[in-house]
């Protein structure tokens, strides 16, 4: 799978593409779908498979302090992507200028000039361009007029509620672990590669793997027991806190991820960390003897629960 950093470069190798466009937060169930059927649209037509999607995400361009939590990075997109066989991904810079770009100058500069899209799936409530002017409806006249199949990427529901990037967010600020799961097709996990933490919780009996969650607004936060899977396959049950770990005082987002049974050094491993049940909230304490103490419990919470779990 090759990666595109900026419409520009995209230009220089695309001889034609099956192209779909959208944030693909999650790359939930319904995403999952229409990547499949792209790639059967692409292998019939003897095209590339291409994905566009955006950083910063156009909700984060626009309400910096009021877009909604992540459900993964690019690399976890870019991870999802290469395992649903696409070739190309396109990640366009949002940016002032682009935000102002024209909707038909979007289509004919960049999806027909550049991209030469053969192919296009996209949902029927997309918009795109300055001031959100360009629609599906204008992207099928385009179509007809520059010789490119415009194709609905219908909606997919589960038990009539719609799968969306939205509906799983909501269902993990419930709590709704098994809610998320169903949507997503697979339990939500968390990548990320282990850095140097203050090591604090070495020094109270309960060493911790630390990941740097790099947001804004985290859509999980809390005590979790975790299933934590390592790069060489190896899976061991735990406990994770995320959040700002505010009895120290944190100011990051954070996953620290104590491990039962684990000896051994993480430090720059990539790791998954699946939350299997939320334990409590985060919370301060008074002083570190009565975090610890909290801790031992929400280990022995978390091997109760964990207990079985496959």
């Amino acid at each position: 799978m090759q990666l595109i950093r900026g419409l520009p470069n995209a230009s220089l190798i695309l001889q034609g593409s099956a192209l779909t466009i959208g944030n693909f937060d999650g790359v939930h169930l319904g995403h999952q779908a229409i990547l499949r059927h792209l790639r059967a649209k692409a292998d019939e037509l003897h095209l590339p498979m291409v994905v566009m999607l955006f950083e910063p995400q156009p909700r984060e361009y626009f309400s910096t302090e009021n877009a909604p939590a992540r459900l993964m990075h690019l690399r976890d997109k870019l991870f999802y992507f290469e395992q649903a066989g696409v070739d190309i991904v396109i990640v366009a810079k949002f940016d002032r200028s682009f935000a102002a770009l024209p909707a038909q100058q979007f289509i004919e500069d960049w999806l027909v000039r550049k991209l030469n899209v053969k192919f296009l799936s996209i949902g029927d409530d997309f918009k795109f361009g300055a001031k959100r002017l360009g629609n599906f409806a204008m992207l099928q006249q385009a179509g007809e007029k520059f010789g490119f199949t415009v194709e609905d990427s219908h909606s997919f529901c589960l038990n009539e509620l719609r799968i969306s990037s939205t509906a799983i967010r909501e269902a993990l600020a419930k709590n709704d672990l098994a809610l998320a799961k169903k949507l997503l097709g697979r339990p939500y996990r968390i990548l990320g590669r282990v850095i140097h933490g203050n090591e604090l919780g070495r020094t109270i009996g309960f060493p911790t793997a630390n990941i740097r969650l790099h947001r804004q607004v985290n859509p999980v936060k809390g005590v979790y027991a975790v299933k934590v899977r390592l790069k060489s396959g190896a899976l061991f049950n735990g406990v994770a806190n995320i959040g700002t770990r505010p009895t120290i005082n944190g100011m990051n987002q954070l996953l620290e991820a104590h491990l039962f049974d684990f000896q051994g050094d993480l430090y720059g491993q990539w790791l998954e960390v699946e939350l299997c049940h939320k334990i409590r909230n985060e919370m301060k304490f008074p002083s570190f003897e009565d975090l610890k103490k909290q801790i031992a419990q929400d280990v022995e919470t978390a091997k109760t629960f964990l207990e079985g779990v496959e």
